[in-house]
């Protein structure tokens, strides 16, 4: 005897709630909704390296270490304090100083992202990161050296596709959560390249 199915709709109501409850907030507090959003997945990102370097270590025998909580704050504090805010400002600048009725500005938008923002926001990552940890100059210079080049490189790679779509098709309002997003990961390379 055929049983009917019948869609499931246990969550489709709390997942509607929560993003017209972000809407909401997003409109009415823009800087701090992105901030929060911004730390709450930089945290995860940092989180999920984690787990994923314990899962490699189990595979081969080796022990692994706990979950490093203070690791998570850092990087929800560099989220909230400067991911969300300056994400912020650039987007809404890039949208006056290159609007869509310029014929280039697509690509203009696209080299400003790549070649000022991206350099210049992976260097204050190190240096946050670096004062966050309580480290020294020469830790900071140490790291800048031995995984900077490394990191931006990677950077052009796997940003350059995900940005073009966030500073050209994203609403302005939803770019910092898009990037944020793709952050998720991008803060798990990160935190497996610092150490």
């Amino acid at each position: 005897m055929p049983v009917e199915s019948v869609p499931f709709r246990g969550h489709a109501g709390v997942h509607s709630r929560l993003l017209q409850q972000y809407l909401i907030l997003l409109k009415k507090y823009p800087i701090l909704t992105k901030s929060l959003s911004s730390g709450l997945l930089s945290a995860l990102g940092n989180l999920l390296s984690q787990i994923l370097e314990a899962r490699k270590k189990a595979k081969i025998g080796t022990p692994a270490n706990e979950i490093n909580v203070a690791g998570a704050a850092r990087y929800a504090v560099f989220g909230i304090l400067i991911t969300g805010p300056v994400s912020h400002f650039v987007y809404q600048l890039m949208e006056l100083w290159m609007p869509t009725t310029d014929p280039f500005c697509i690509v203009k938008r696209l080299l400003l992202d790549r070649f000022i923002f991206a350099p210049g926001f992976l260097l204050l990552f190190y240096f946050v990161m670096n004062i966050l940890e309580a480290k020294g100059w020469e830790d900071f210079e140490k790291k800048m050296r031995s995984s900077y080049w490394t990191a931006l490189k990677m950077n052009w790679k796997v940003w350059t596709p995900f940005q073009f779509i966030n500073i050209n098709f994203v609403p302005v309002q939803f770019r910092v959560l898009f990037a944020n997003f793709i952050a998720l990961f991008w803060y798990a390379y990160l935190a497996s390249i610092r150490k």
